[in-house]
C-alpha cells in the first residue's frame, strides 16, 4: 500500500472506533453503568485488525497471525470482563474517577462519559492496536525468525495472562482494591503477558518498513502500565 492508502486505511479504523464509542455513549444513557466499556477495549481491537484485512493487501501469513492472535487475546479478556462482577467493579472505578473530573469541570454525567471515558477508549485502542494495523500494509518481506519469534511470545503472553486473571479470581480480589505490593509487575502476570502480547505482535509487524511505526503502540501500553505499577507499589 502506498503512504497515502495506509494513512486513510489508519483514518478509516480511527474514524471506525470513535463512532462506535460514540454510539455506545449514546445508547449507554439508558443504561446504569458503563463497566462494560473495559470488554468494549480489547473486541476493538480485534475490529480494527479485522478492518485491516479486508482493505489491506499485505502477506497473507502475516496478516493472518495478526488478527488470529488479536483474537485469541481478546476474548477470554471480554468475557471475563462482561461477568457481573467485573462489570460492577468497572462502574464503580469508572463512577469515582467521573466524580472527581465532572465537579472540577462542571460536567454534567453524559459530557464526563463521552469525553473522559468513550471517545478516549476509542482512540487509544486505536493506537495500543498499530501493530496488528501497520503489520499488515506490506506484501514483502515474508514472516522471518523475528515474526515467528514474536508469534512464540504472543501465545505465551496470552498464556501468562490467562494464569494471571484465573490467580485474581482465585484471590477474588478486583485489581483496582488490591493493595499496594511490593515487586510491582511480577505480582501482576496478567498485566506482564498484556505486554508479552503486544510486543510480540510488534515483533511480528516490525518486519516490515510501516510495521516499525507501530512501536508506540506496545510502548505506550507498557508506559502506562508502568505508571499503574509505581502508583500499586509503596515507596521503599
Amino acid at each position: 500500500m502506498t503512504l497515502a492508502e495506509t494513512a486513510a486505511l489508519l483514518g478509516l479504523n480511527l474514524g471506525l472506533a470513535l463512532a462506535t464509542m460514540a454510539g455506545l455513549w449514546a445508547l449507554s444513557a439508558r443504561w446504569k453503568g458503563i463497566g462494560f466499556l473495559d470488554a468494549v477495549w480489547p473486541l476493538m481491537m480485534v475490529g480494527m485488525a479485522a478492518v485491516t484485512m479486508v482493505v489491506a493487501d499485505g502477506d497473507p501469513v502475516r496478516k493472518g497471525l495478526l488478527l488470529w492472535l488479536v483474537a485469541i487475546w481478546a476474548a477470554p479478556q471480554a468475557l471475563r470482563r462482561l461477568a457481573p462482577a467485573a462489570r460492577a467493579e468497572a462502574d464503580g472505578r469508572y463512577a469515582a474517577v467521573g466524580a472527581a473530573v465532572a465537579g472540577g469541570r462542571g460536567w454534567d454525567a453524559g459530557r464526563t462519559r463521552l469525553l473522559l471515558f468513550f471517545l478516549p477508549q476509542g482512540a487509544l485502542a486505536w493506537l495500543t492496536s498499530l501493530p496488528v494495523q501497520l503489520g499488515q500494509v506490506d506484501f514483502l518481506p515474508a514472516v522471518g525468525w523475528a515474526g515467528w519469534t514474536g508469534a512464540v511470545l504472543a501465545v505465551a503472553g496470552i498464556g501468562l495472562e490467562g494464569f494471571g486473571s484465573l490467580r485474581q479470581a482465585a484471590l477474588r480480589k478486583p485489581y483496582p482494591a488490591d493493595p499496594p505490593v511490593a515487586g510491582g509487575w511480577p505480582m501482576r502476570p496478567d498485566h506482564m503477558g498484556d505486554l508479552a502480547v503486544w510486543w510480540g505482535l510488534f515483533l511480528i509487524a516490525a518486519e516490515t518498513g510501516p510495521g516499525r511505526w507501530s512501536v508506540c503502540g506496545p510502548l505506550f501500553l507498557t508506559l502506562a502500565m508502568a505508571h499503574w505499577a509505581r502508583r500499586k507499589t509503596p515507596a521503599a
